[in-house]
């Protein structure tokens, strides 16, 4: 739970939005972000997806076997293994999902 409530705030932080700013749009008090961001609050299911819709992002589950594989395909920028970027791969999944600021981007 602790790391979708870090990703959450991270996630907070970059739209940069204050924690009053996003408990408005999501329907919550600002004590509620604050505790829920501190860890002093465990959380409903609904609060999260709440925050997560107004953060422009959806909870997903996966399966635990397939996590670091997971992983390892976001940080990679979405590309198949072996697959260079370049003028003839495909755009990145990543890039594509996030407009261009994925991990392949930076590059």
């Amino acid at each position: 739970m602790n790391n979708m409530l870090r990703e959450l705030e991270t996630a907070r932080k970059h739209a940069a939005l204050t924690q009053e700013e996003l408990a408005a749009r999501a329907g919550l008090s600002r004590m509620t972000i604050q505790r829920l961001e501190s860890g002093k609050l465990d959380p409903r299911f609904s609060t999260l997806q709440e925050i997560a819709r107004v953060l422009g992002l959806e909870i997903m589950l996966v399966p635990a076997s397939l996590r670091k594989e997971l992983e390892g395909f976001v940080r990679s920028g979405g590309r198949l293994l072996g697959q260079a970027p370049g003028a003839d791969a495909p755009p990145s999944v990543v890039d594509l999902l996030t407009g261009g600021r994925g991990p392949a981007s930076e590059g």
